[in-house]
């Protein structure tokens, strides 16, 4: 055994609010809408030239891969670069150097009026409309999403391909203790490090320029750039109580345990959870 058995994603070109609550929103099933976004000035207007010639002079902070290493850089940004700079960056190199959860509607609000919110669902929020930007080749390590919010991730330049998980094959993930992450590679599995992805039940798809990934709450995911690209992604707030009370201890409990035994004790914390993780199985 050499790969991983994963599914394929369902494919709509597009789909009314019924069918899409009643067939993936309700059951959590992930779902690519080929035209959800061929209305947005976005996919056309927001060319790398134009985040230079606009933008260009904002900073924004940029992530390694120190961000999930044990030490000063753990869930924090590498360094700050000027937008013009970073965009050069990106689609002229293959440096691993990403930009996430970068919210326009704070940092740059007119850039929301470029995209048209979705009338599939009653929830989206319009504060948090966050953009991902990554390099060819860069790769986003296995996560969930610490809210459990549901995500509608579209590809505006690039392509990605996008491993995901439900929730509930966090064990066979080895996911690490006390965080939203996992450390295996499920590009090229190590079945004996990693016994579980044996067993592990997931998808597989390919996004293009303008296809939108429906990634329901609490699903893990792990993002390859095949291209240079960037994207963006709306949100909508977990809808069941025990679904917003698990993103509340997530955010206020877990992940201060985390941050301050890393402050204490980067590589001795870093080690347990990897223990931890490892006998999983």
């Amino acid at each position: 055994m050499s790969a991983l058995s994963l599914a394929t994603v369902d494919s709509v070109p597009s789909i009314e609010k019924n069918e899409f609550t009643s067939s993936y929103f309700k059951p959590l099933k992930p779902l690519v809408i080929k035209d959800l976004a061929t209305s947005w000035p976005a996919l056309d207007k927001w060319s790398p030239t134009f985040f230079k010639m606009q933008h260009g002079e904002k900073q924004v902070k940029v992530y390694d891969g120190s961000f999930v290493e044990a030490g000063d850089n753990y869930m924090s940004s590498a360094k700050l670069l000027a937008f013009r700079d970073y965009v050069d960056a990106v689609v002229s190199s293959d440096q691993d150097l990403r930009m996430f959860l970068y919210n326009i509607k704070s940092e740059i609000p007119e850039l929301v009026d470029d995209i048209v919110f979705p009338d599939l669902t009653d929830s989206l929020s319009k504060n948090f409309v966050f953009m991902f930007f990554g390099a060819k080749g860069s790769v986003t390590q296995m996560h969930f999403d610490i809210d459990m919010s549901h995500v509608f991730h579209t590809a505006l330049y690039g392509s990605k391909t996008v491993y995901l998980f439900p929730y509930e094959q966090s064990r066979n993930l080895h996911r690490y203790p006390f965080t939203c992450r996992s450390y295996v590679d499920v590009e090229n599995p190590d079945f004996e490090r990693f016994p579980g992805l044996k067993q592990a039940e997931g998808y597989k798809v390919k996004l293009e320029r303008g296809d939108t990934l429906y990634i329901p709450s609490g699903y893990w995911h792990h993002f390859v750039y095949n291209e240079s690209g960037y994207a963006i992604s709306l949100r909508c707030s977990n809808e069941t109580l025990l679904g917003k009370a698990h993103g509340i201890y997530n955010l206020l409990v877990m992940s201060m345990i985390d941050r301050l035994m890393n402050k204490i004790s980067p590589k001795g914390w870093f080690d347990w959870k990897e223990q931890q993780a490892l006998r999983l199985h």
